[in-house]
């Protein structure tokens, strides 16, 4: 895992379109904002690993799926 520090309005780039800035710091909160090419999606983890969870229970064949 790569570590970086930032201050409020510095930015990280990552590859050719990706571009992360810190808007706000609040107590624990960080505000970050982020541009991304379309083609990218961008979703909080939690969001990611549920959308991942359905995709692989919904792929899964279960007997009574399969007619006889």
């Amino acid at each position: 895992m790569l570590v970086l520090t930032r201050k409020k309005e510095q930015s990280i780039v990552i590859g050719e379109g990706i571009v992360i800035t810190v808007l706000d710091i609040r107590g624990e909160q960080v505000r970050l904002g982020i541009v991304a090419p379309k083609e990218v999606t961008v979703h909080r983890q939690e969001i990611y690993q549920q959308i991942h969870t359905e995709n692989v229970s919904s792929s899964e064949a279960r007997p009574e799926d399969i007619p006889e």
